[in-house]
């Protein structure tokens, strides 16, 4: 039996004890630090920090029955995404950025954008959705519940990224507690195109529409 996996078929072998306030993983309650990785709970929809044993653990198909996926590290940048104001309007999208993943236990993919209440969800309709994939096929392999494809509007078009949900969630956390007013304020947004700029530096570049391709750092 791995040690992974140990963890939880045997008893907790006491350990030295945890700073009040300290965080944990959610999984095993070892000690973590404040950059962890993190684990999906399929059924539940819910993001759980994870330490690294217990991450790699989930790393592996098939374990804990598919309740439990590890969230990987991949990001992609797509700087111009096939993408028009026209199909923007018809995925009903009412702000300059959202994400979408496919969730597997509801069959289908989901849009939500940042908002200052948290990630709000938008219908999507099925068939401008899948004209999208189809023009951008570089991103079109997002894996189910633990990647999902974060577009930004900008003045000169659409930008893609292909990132763990993680990352997603950590921009809705940047909206809703930075946010302020009806404009969002300048601490708000300058957070958010530092997250952006940050994810464009992370990410290998893939092709857009004219099938460009380049490098970039994982």
């Amino acid at each position: 039996m791995s040690t992974g996996l140990r963890r939880f078929r045997e008893p907790a072998v006491p350990g030295p004890p945890v700073s009040p306030g300290a965080r944990c993983c959610e999984l095993c309650a070892e000690p973590i630090g404040e950059r962890h990785a993190h684990v999906v709970d399929v059924g539940g929809r819910a993001l759980m920090c994870a330490c690294r044993g217990c991450h790699l653990l989930f790393t592996t198909e098939g374990a804990a029955m598919g309740r439990f996926l590890a969230v990987p590290g991949r990001h992609l940048y797509a700087p111009r995404l096939a993408l028009s104001e026209a199909d923007w309007q018809e995925l009903r999208i009412p702000v300059r950025m959202a994400f979408f993943f496919r969730n597997s236990v509801l069959g289908r993919t989901v849009a939500l954008y940042p908002s200052p209440g948290g990630a709000t969800e938008s219908e999507l309709p099925a068939e401008t959705w899948e004209r999208v994939l189809a023009a951008n096929p570089a991103l079109a392999g997002v894996r189910a519940d633990v990647e999902a494809l974060l577009v930004d509007r900008g003045p000169d078009g659409f930008a893609g990224h292909l990132v763990p949900i993680d990352a997603c969630y950590e921009l809705v956390g940047l909206v809703r507690t930075l946010w302020k007013g009806f404009g969002g304020g300048q601490e708000a947004w300058e957070a958010i195109d530092s997250f952006f700029a940050d994810l464009r530096e992370r990410g290998q570049v893939v092709g857009g529409p004219a099938g460009e391709g380049g490098g970039g750092r994982d």
